[in-house]
């Protein structure tokens, strides 16, 4: 006699299930339908796990590379070029440049549209802006005393891009150069 782990029923020793609520009393048998399903499912899992992991390291590879591609800058903007007397040129680090003309003292801020620099001065003046060739550039300057026109310019690689002067009777000047 054979008595049933789940119920306690008495089976005959030949059963292989109990007659009372059917579960599995040979241990031998029990043990081998576990580990086959164990099988099944390690195999489906296994293979889940790989196609999921192989998923994830192709999406990560094209992220990075439309991370990399995108913040790399152009080989033109990046040539910096030294002249035979020993002068800099540097395009693309500092493109943009601001002179400002004026008889007497004058205030300006410039740059970037979010990150402006307060210069001060009197008379002629120029100035490398710290803006990247793609950047949008603002000059606001105005005349602290003097008689004389306030002219400002912006210049991009050497040529005027921009400019404007107070001849309208005003003691300021804007420029905004949009890129």
């Amino acid at each position: 006699m054979v008595k049933c782990p789940r119920c306690g029923y008495e089976n005959a020793s030949s059963s292989t299930y109990c007659d009372n609520c059917y579960y599995l009393l040979t241990a031998k048998n029990q043990s081998a339908v576990n580990k086959s399903k164990k099988r099944k499912r390690w195999n489906i899992s296994f293979a889940r796990k790989v196609v999921l992991i192989l998923g994830i390291i192709v999406v990560a590879l094209l992220i990075f590379t439309l991370v990399q591609n995108s913040t790399q800058k152009a080989h033109s903007d990046t040539l910096n070029v030294i002249y035979d007397d020993g002068s800099q040129h540097q395009s693309a680090s500092y493109p943009f440049k601001a002179v400002i003309k004026c008889d007497g003292d004058w205030s300006a801020k410039m740059g970037n549209p979010g990150y402006l620099v307060e210069k001060y001065g009197s008379g002629s003046r120029s100035f490398s802006l710290d803006c990247a060739a793609w950047d949008d550039v603002e000059i606001d300057a105005q005349k602290d005393s003097g008689e004389g026109q306030l002219q400002v310019q912006l210049l991009r690689n050497g040529k005027v891009v921009a400019e404007n002067s107070t001849t309208n009777g005003t003691n300021s000047v804007t420029l905004f150069f949009d890129s």
